[in-house]
C-alpha cells in the first residue's frame, strides 16, 4: 500500500538525484554554455536559407513568410530538449570515472527514480534559454493561453521520450561501449530525418519516404502544427495519428529504457575498471 511516507521518500530520492546532477552540470561552465549555444548555431543556416526561399515561394506546405519563424524557434527548443539523450551517458561515465556508479545502481531505489532525477535536472538546466525562446516565439506568433499550456505539455512528453532513449544509451555507454557508439550514431541520423531544421516539403521524395518512417518526425510536426493552428482540439482531431504516436512513445519509451537498462547492466555490468 502506498502511503504518504512512501511518496515522500520516493520524491526525496528523485530530488537528491536531481540536485546532484544540476550541481555537476553547472560545475563545468564552458561545456555548459557551449551545449546551450550549439543548437542556436545549428538553426541559423536553415533560418537564412528558408528566409530567402520563402521570398520567392510565399506558401510552402503549412509554412509561409508570416509564420516560418515558429519553425526555428521550436527547433531550437527541441534540440535543447534532445540533449537529455546524451546527458545520461555523460552522467554515467562521470560516475564510472569516480567509481561511484555501482553504488548508485545497487542503491535501494527504483530505476524510474534515476530516470526522472536526471530528467528533472536537465529541465532545470535548460529552463532559462528554453523559456526565452518560448516567449520570443509567442511574441512573433501569438497563441492562446490554452494552446501555450498544451505546447508546454507536449514538450514535457517529448522530454520523457528522450529520457527513455537516454537511459538506453547510458547503460550501453558504461556496459557495452562499442555498441553505444553505434546507437549514438543512429540517434543522430534519426534526429536528422525528423525535420528539426527544415520542413518536410523541402526534401526530395526519396528522403520524404525515409522521414515518413521516423516516429519523431510526427511528434515534432504535431508540436509545430499545434502552435500555428492555435487550437489544440482541432490539432488532435486533424492530426490524430501524430498525437497517437506521441502518447504511445511517451508510455512505452521509459519502460523500455528501464527494461533494457536492467537487462544490459545485469548481463555485462560496468566495463572499463
Amino acid at each position: 500500500m502506498i502511503t504518504f511516507k512512501t511518496i515522500k521518500e520516493n520524491l526525496s530520492q528523485i530530488a537528491a538525484i536531481t540536485e546532484k546532477d544540476v550541481k555537476l552540470s553547472l560545475r563545468f561552465k564552458i561545456p555548459f554554455i557551449i551545449n546551450l549555444i550549439t543548437p542556436l548555431i545549428t538553426i541559423l543556416l536553415p533560418l537564412i536559407i528558408m528566409g530567402k526561399f520563402l521570398k520567392f515561394n510565399p506558401q510552402f506546405g503549412p509554412w509561409s513568410i508570416d509564420n516560418y519563424m515558429v519553425y526555428p524557434f521550436i527547433g531550437y527548443n527541441i534540440m535543447l530538449t534532445s540533449r537529455i539523450v546524451y546527458i545520461f551517458p555523460l552522467q554515467f561515465n562521470l560516475e564510472k570515472y569516480w567509481k561511484t556508479l555501482s553504488l548508485i545502481i545497487i542503491a535501494p531505489f527504483n530505476r524510474f527514480y534515476l530516470l526522472f532525477g536526471i530528467f528533472l535536472s536537465h529541465l532545470i538546466i535548460v529552463s532559462i534559454p528554453f523559456t526565452i525562446f518560448f516567449i520570443l516565439c509567442i511574441i512573433y506568433y501569438p497563441i492562446s493561453f490554452i494552446t501555450a499550456l498544451s505546447i508546454i505539455g507536449i514538450y514535457f512528453l517529448i522530454a520523457v521520450i528522450f529520457s527513455g532513449l537516454g537511459l538506453i544509451l547510458g547503460v550501453f555507454a558504461v556496459s557495452k561501449e562499442s555498441f553505444f557508439g553505434i546507437l549514438s550514431f543512429m540517434f543522430t541520423w534519426v534526429l536528422w530525418f525528423s525535420c528539426i531544421s527544415y520542413p518536410f516539403e523541402i526534401f526530395p521524395e526519396l528522403i520524404q519516404s525515409i522521414i515518413n518512417l521516423n516516429p519523431l518526425y510526427y511528434i515534432f510536426d504535431f508540436l509545430r502544427l499545434s502552435w500555428i493552428e492555435n487550437n489544440i482540439m482541432f490539432s488532435i482531431t486533424t492530426h490524430f495519428y501524430h498525437f497517437l504516436i506521441l502518447i504511445i512513445l511517451t508510455i512505452i519509451t521509459p519502460f523500455l529504457g528501464v527494461y533494457i537498462f536492467n537487462y544490459v547492466y545485469k548481463k555485462y555490468g560496468i566495463v572499463g575498471y
